[in-house]
């Protein structure tokens, strides 16, 4: 508490009386107002040109505090102490601060990385080797059993090399062979949160390096779903394969992020729809991350793999709370995109996350040209519903 009073009083500058009454949604008070509505207040019919107004200030809305893009950096902390962090850079203080922090900076670099490090290297080695191991036996039931053992034993061996904290609620729900998975993403490491609690047959694209050699020992162990580059642009190909594990109720329930791609925590995305075209049972998994000991949050547009496992294993810990969330069945009428909202709500209330329907490809990706037609079709359908009632 005195460490955040010093902050506020040396970092916080007076600002404008105009500004210090913070708006409902954000820096700026958008106006949620329907376009249909909001073009009706200025007149009945036809084309006017007051109606750009509309347009324009909806596109400066959009530059000022932009929805989507703002997804895709560390959620802000304001407070700083020896155990949380802060996304500002250091500046001198107080020199008592200073030393708090520089006896942080000693104890994450020279205690705690190379005790990672170490346990990371284990972890690996031992998933390696033990799935090679377990991969030369027969299929059998023993085989399953040695197989669950290696995966579970090795992430929780990774789950330690990152002094991970994790609370896992409702275990009731836990997924059941034969069934989906489907959770929100932010790091690379959810799969290891999950897999720390039960074992999932993953499913991705076929890498190449240390990934590679991991993705190829736990294939012969552990009937893991992984597609080479060619494969995964065959959209029907992957649901045939997909569609085949969940029919065998046998194997292990799969694991999905229908995000696509990682996002820092404060929302959900659009889910896409292949992984809720498949078939089968969904059980929805929502993960919260504690962002003040530690950002999981990877931002893959700013470091490479190596700079964010540097930082996650030099923050003070992992901490996330997991909710198993009742099954979810496909409804009679309810179409795959239907669905995939549907499952998308579901998590976001549980896991206290915004809900928006943008596409998590718009991190690297232009905005398609169906999204600008839409707002065009809806505008020509009010001219001539408007026109033909004058």
């Amino acid at each position: 508490q005195w460490a955040t009073i010093r902050i506020e009083k040396g970092v916080k500058k007076p600002q404008p009386q105009m500004l210090k009454t913070p708006a409902a949604n954000g820096i700026i008070e958008r106006d949620e107002t329907p376009m249909e509505k909001e073009i009706a207040r200025l007149h009945r019919v036809d084309f006017e040109f007051s109606d750009i107004f509309y347009f324009c200030r909806k596109g400066f809305e959009t530059i000022v505090e932009d929805e989507v893009t703002q997804r895709f950096s560390s959620e802000e902390l304001v407070s700083w102490n020896l155990l949380t962090r802060t996304n500002v850079n250091f500046h001198y203080i107080s020199l008592r601060l200073t030393v708090v922090w520089v006896i942080g900076v000693i104890v994450r670099y020279c205690l705690l990385l190379p005790l990672r490090f170490t346990l990371a290297a284990i972890g690996i080695t031992s998933m390696i080797v033990g799935t090679t191991i377990v991969g030369q036996l027969p299929n059998s039931s023993v085989k399953n059993y040695l197989s669950e053992v290696v995966h579970l034993t090795c992430s929780r061996i990774l789950v330690r090399a990152l002094s991970g904290t994790i609370h896992y609620h409702n275990k009731e729900n836990k997924p059941q062979k034969g069934g989906i998975c489907v959770a929100n993403h932010t790091s690379p490491i959810d799969a290891i949160i999950l897999t720390n609690d039960g074992c999932y047959a993953m499913v991705g694209q076929v890498h190449g390096g240390l990934m590679g050699v991991i993705q190829r020992a736990t294939v012969k162990a552990c009937p893991h779903v992984w597609f080479e580059r060619s494969e995964m642009k065959d959209r029907h190909l992957v649901t045939k394969r997909l569609r085949e594990h969940v029919a065998d109720k046998s194997k292990l329930p799969i694991l999905i992020f229908p995000e696509g791609t990682c996002i820092n925590n404060t929302s959900v995305m659009m889910f896409k729809k292949g992984s809720f075209e498949i078939g089968g049972t969904i059980y929805p998994v929502a993960i919260k991350y504690d962002p003040q000991f530690g950002d999981a949050f990877w931002n893959s547009s700013k470091y490479n793999i190596v700079s964010y496992l540097l930082r996650i294993m030099t923050s003070w810990a992992i901490v996330c709370n997991v909710w198993y969330m009742p099954p979810m069945v496909r409804k009679e009428g309810e179409d795959a995109v239907q669905f995939a909202n549907r499952v998308k709500s579901a998590i976001a209330r549980q896991g206290g996350l915004t809900e928006l329907p943008w596409d998590g490809g718009l991190k690297r990706a232009k905005v398609k040209d169906t999204f600008k037609e839409e707002q065009q079709k809806n505008y020509s359908k009010m001219l001539v519903r408007n026109g033909s009632i004058g």
